[in-house]
C-alpha cells in the first residue's frame, strides 16, 4: 500500500487499536432491545419500531451513568425496506446520541428461533426467556446459493452508509456463532461476514466475540481477525478473570459484550469493578423487563408467567423502577467515579 494509506482488507494493527480506545471513555451499557419489541424484527420494522420507548428506556439508561448499547439488526427488516431500515437506524442514533449513548451494532445472530418472518411477530410466550428472539440467517443457511448474496449486499449497504457515523462505536458482526449446535458449521459465515466488511474500510473497529472455549477453530479465527477483542461470560468473579487473563495476552482493547446472570452469580457487585478496574467494556445482558421475557432464566421455564424469586438478567422494570436499587445505586457509583 501506498505510505499513510491502509490497505482496505486488512485488520486494524494494536497500536491503532488502543489508540481507539484511549480516544473512547470506559463503555457501560447493556444489550438494548425495547421492551415493546419480542425480537429484532419487531424493534426495527416500520410498524412496530417505537422511538417513544426506545427514548424513555434509554432516558433510564442514561440516568444511571451508561453510554453505549449493543444493539442488534436483522436482515428481513432491510430486505422489506432498506432506505426506511437505515432512516429507522438513524433515528435510533439519533435518539441514543440524545442521551450521550454510543451504539455496538450487531449483524448475525446463532441464537434461539431458527424460523421467522417479516411482519407481525409472534406474542411472548409465558414465563420463556427469549421466546420469539430470532437467529440471523437461521433455516436460510441451508440455501447458501441465495442467502449470501443477500447477505452481502445487505452488510456492505449498512456499514457504507454509516462508516463515517461518529454515534457508532464497533461492529460486532456476528452474535455467538456456533451457538444452537451449529459449531464450527458456522465458521464459513464467519469467514465471509469478515471478508465482505474488511471492503468497506469504516472508520469504526469490528469484531465478533468469543463465547465457548469448546469452539477452537472458531475462536482463534474470530480472535484473530477482530479489531478489539469482545467477549461473553456469565460465570463468577473467579472464573470470569481467568477468561480475562487468557484474552489479555493479545495486547489489544476488551469488551466484555454480555455478562450479568443473577442465578449463576454474575453479577453488577462481583463482575462491574473488576471490569472498570482493568478498562474493560461492560456491557451487560439486558435494561429493561418486557417482551423478552429475558427475566426468566435460559433453561427455567415458569409457564404460568408469575415474577420468578430471583431475576435472571434486566436492570428495571417496564415502569423504571429498579428491580434491585442496591444494584443501581453500584452503577451509578462505578459509571460516575
Amino acid at each position: 500500500t501506498q505510505k499513510g494509506l491502509v490497505a482496505k482488507n486488512e485488520r486494524w494493527s494494536e497500536e491503532k487499536a488502543n489508540a481507539w480506545a484511549k480516544n473512547n471513555p470506559w463503555l457501560r451499557g447493556a444489550n438494548f432491545n425495547p421492551s415493546t419489541s419480542i425480537n429484532q424484527l419487531e424493534m426495527w420494522q416500520a410498524e412496530s419500531f417505537d422511538p417513544e420507548t426506545i427514548d424513555r428506556e434509554l432516558g433510564w439508561a442514561e440516568d444511571i451513568g451508561f453510554n453505549c448499547m449493543r444493539v442488534y439488526l436483522h436482515h428481513v427488516a432491510w430486505e422489506v425496506d432498506k432506505e426506511g431500515f437505515k432512516n429507522r437506524m438513524k433515528e435510533y442514533l439519533s435518539i441514543a446520541d440524545g442521551h450521550g449513548i454510543s451504539t455496538i451494532f450487531v449483524f448475525l445472530d446463532d441464537c434461539w428461533n431458527p424460523t421467522y418472518k417479516a411482519g407481525k411477530q409472534p406474542e411472548p410466550k409465558p414465563g420463556i426467556h427469549n421466546s420469539g428472539w430470532i437467529e440471523d440467517p437461521g433455516y436460510l443457511r441451508s440455501t447458501p446459493d441465495s442467502i449470501l448474496p443477500v447477505l452481502e449486499t445487505y452488510v456492505k449497504d449498512v456499514l457504507s452508509s454509516f462508516k463515517d457515523d461518529k454515534r457508532i462505536v464497533l461492529w460486532d458482526l456476528y452474535n455467538e456463532p456456533g451457538n444452537s449446535g451449529y459449531r464450527e458449521k458456522s465458521l464459513p459465515l464467519v469467514k465471509s461476514i469478515f471478508s465482505w466488511a474488511r471492503e468497506n474500510n469504516q472508520s469504526q473497529p469490528l469484531t465478533i466475540g468469543v463465547f465457548r472455549i469448546d469452539l477452537p477453530n472458531l475462536n482463534q479465527f474470530q480472535l484473530e481477525n477482530s479489531d478489539i477483542i469482545t467477549y461473553h461470560n456469565y460465570e463468577n468473579e473467579i472464573d470470569h478473570q481467568i477468561a480475562i487473563d487468557s484474552l489479555k495476552k493479545l495486547n489489544r482493547p476488551m469488551l466484555c459484550t454480555e455478562y450479568m446472570a443473577r442465578k449463576r452469580n454474575s453479577l453488577f457487585s462481583n463482575i462491574m469493578p473488576i471490569l472498570k478496574e482493568q478498562n474493560i467494556g461492560a456491557i451487560n445482558w439486558g435494561l429493561v423487563d418486557g417482551k423478552s421475557n429475558t427475566k426468566y432464566a435460559w433453561d427455567e421455564p415458569t409457564p404460568d408467567g408469575s415474577e420468578p424469586k430471583l431475576w435472571f438478567h434486566e436492570i428495571f422494570r417496564n415502569d423504571g423502577t429498579p428491580y434491585k436499587q442496591d444494584e443501581v445505586d453500584l452503577i451509578k457509583k462505578l459509571t460516575k467515579e
